[in-house]
């Protein structure tokens, strides 16, 4: 009986390690724009099936993109005090391991887009040749920032795939919106590690340019989304409650100006739970628009 309660102590505790490596709560970023895009294309409930497959494909690709940037970064983040402690880094998540992880997870979301249609099948490949560039190039390119903003940006291209086989000029303007929201917040993020991507020769806005430069190109950013993010709403036709969702996110991404340039400290704050608002109640506001 002990053996058996051991053995589900280390299945739970393994489970846990492998959601700290891709830090799993953060799907909470891309998830709504999925869900967004295909209810804007279906033009309301798109229906039980694409719902799982929808989920399971943005999950394999999120997991898929941070196994490749756990494993690849093992160098630099042994380095890093605030990365140190990262399983892939301390011990509890093996090399072999993640390369299993990052192989699973790669074969499950082109398996998931072939049950989706063909469409998303024949741009499975290139959607993680994308999501696994971001690692490589934050090595020799300030530009990085943006390449993980297209990570997250493919995600409402994705929906609108999966609900109706083609690409939309209204998906566009949505997934350039998410470009911008995530490379502007990942730009105050990397903040963080200012002084360490200076010492070790990592290229990064804020090792390049400094602090108060990198803010300033946030915000330009953040402005470009809410731009984006307003297009979208008038190419897809959309009425009162796609408006309000657009300015809501205007002030919440204020809000966490407000925050990073009041306190550095706050940057997890303003990271994590503003953007996470944001995502969610911008969808709150597309589902009250739709349905």
């Amino acid at each position: 009986m002990k053996s058996e309660e051991l053995k589900r102590n280390t299945i739970v505790e393994k489970l846990n390690d492998f959601s700290e490596l891709v830090m799993f709560k953060h799907s909470v970023f891309s998830l709504p724009f999925i869900f967004i895009a295909m209810l804007v294309a279906a033009h309301g409930w798109f229906g039980w099936k694409l719902l799982f497959l929808g989920t399971l494909a943005a999950v394999t690709a999120r997991n898929f993109a941070m196994g490749v940037n756990r494993y690849l970064d093992r160098d630099i983040d042994i380095l890093n005090p605030r990365t140190k402690g990262r399983p892939s880094v301390d011990g509890r998540v093996s090399n072999t391991q993640m390369i299993v992880f990052i192989i699973v997870n790669a074969l499950l979301f082109v398996l998931v887009a072939y049950f989706i249609n063909t469409l998303a099948f024949k741009l499975s490949i290139p959607i993680l040749a994308v999501l696994g560039a971001y690692t490589v190039f934050k090595r020799f390119s300030a530009a990085a920032h943006l390449i993980l903003g297209i990570s997250l940006g493919l995600a409402p291209i994705a929906g609108v795939v999966a609900v109706s086989a083609e690409i939309t000029a209204w998906s566009v303007y949505l997934a350039v919106g998410v470009m911008f929201w995530v490379a502007g917040f990942d730009l105050l993020y990397s903040l963080q590690d200012i002084e360490f991507d200076k010492a070790n020769e990592l290229h990064s806005v804020p090792s390049r340019f400094g602090a108060k430069n990198t803010m300033h190109i946030a915000k330009f950013f953040h402005l470009l989304a809410v731009a984006f993010w307003a297009l979208f709403v008038v190419d897809a036709g959309l009425g009162v409650w796609a408006q309000l969702s657009v300015l809501f996110a205007a002030l919440m991404l204020g809000y966490e100006h407000y925050l990073v340039n009041k306190d550095f400290t706050k940057i997890d704050r303003a990271f994590f739970t503003v953007n996470g608002y944001l995502g969610f109640v911008f969808l709150l506001f597309i589902i009250m628009e739709v349905i």
